[in-house]
């Protein structure tokens, strides 16, 4: 996922056409845990490179398509778009890694917690960083949501760093991605430019070793690292023009589409342990997010 799920274009009126990329985008992303346990095998940090890597020519590939690159000429003749893109990038690596690792190591149930819960701490962001005035409803979602993360903290007798990771990484990635004057598809090619060299001497540097999958004797890992640029990037364009078509109480809602999959996977799937305790704290944050959602349509609809 990237940070245009939280901070989408908002439009007067949704569209069929809007939805149904909106949808896909969001399904697409849901299911991607079942790509990233196809390639638990490898090092979360290989993954990554490969993402990076393979992402650049297909969002390269779509800009020429759509002609939208004088915006990225512009982007990379301002060094404080390049120093924003690098804060962004650094981000969203960290935001990937923890993911990739979480679904490696069978901590799926706790990214879908991560991403449930970022919409909130988003408001509470934006409260405290930009002094935006939080709504009642919205206080006691985020309140609801805290009581939750307390329970799962005093059960394991630690913080759920993992989910806290997603959503901290995942939030302020979006937060500082808003600071960047280009369009979703022309920011995240910027991005991704500005990691390929790291990651493609880590890439040189590993298969030289004898370490790395690209080109060892399996093919499947070979054709899954080539993979990873279509299933990081076609979710992204899809999404871009979807988030257009759409208004933002709209979209509001559907973000929950990815974790609620996530979810579904990590129980029925893959197996992962969902105890009394784990349930107590889904249903605080499931009516957190009932709450915050009921209030967005309230606003949307000029209540």
């Amino acid at each position: 996922m990237t940070a245009e799920t939280s901070a989408p274009v908002a439009k007067n009126e949704d569209s069929a056409r809007g939805f149904a990329f909106a949808m896909t985008a969001y399904t697409l992303w849901g299911f991607l845990p079942f790509y990233m346990k196809a390639v638990a095998h490898i090092s979360p940090m290989e993954v990554i490179a490969h993402r990076v890597l393979w992402s650049l020519p297909v969002a390269g590939i779509v800009l020429l398509l759509l002609g939208r690159t004088d915006q990225l000429k512009a982007a990379l003749r301002s060094p404080r778009t390049i120093v924003m893109a690098a804060l962004t990038a650094t981000l969203i690596t960290l935001n990937w890694g923890i993911y990739i690792w979480a679904i490696a190591v069978g901590r799926t149930l706790d990214a879908a917690l991560g991403y449930f819960i970022n919409p909130l701490f988003s408001i509470f962001l934006g409260a405290v960083l930009l002094k935006e005035k939080l709504k009642p409803a919205q206080i006691a979602a985020i309140g609801l949501a805290s009581i939750a993360v307390a329970i799962l903290t005093y059960d394991a007798g630690t913080l759920p760093w993992v989910s806290l990771g997603l959503m901290l990484t995942w939030a302020f990635y979006a937060f500082f991605r808003k600071t960047l004057p280009v369009g979703p598809n022309q920011g995240f090619f910027l991005e991704v430019l500005m990691l390929s060299i790291p990651c493609l001497i880590y890439v040189v540097y590993i298969e030289a070793a004898g370490t790395g999958h690209l080109l060892n004797s399996d093919w499947s890992d070979t054709a899954l690292l080539v993979g990873c640029g279509i299933v990081t990037a076609a979710p992204l364009m899809i999404y871009g023009n979807g988030a257009k078509l759409l208004k933002l109480s709209t979209i509001g809602i559907m973000q929950y589409i990815a974790p609620t999959i996530i979810f579904l996977i990590a129980v029925f799937v893959f197996g992962e342990p969902f105890g009394t305790t784990k349930l107590i704290a889904f249903l605080f944050i499931w009516s957190a997010l009932i709450v915050y959602s009921w209030s967005m349509l309230r606003q949307s609809q000029g209540h």
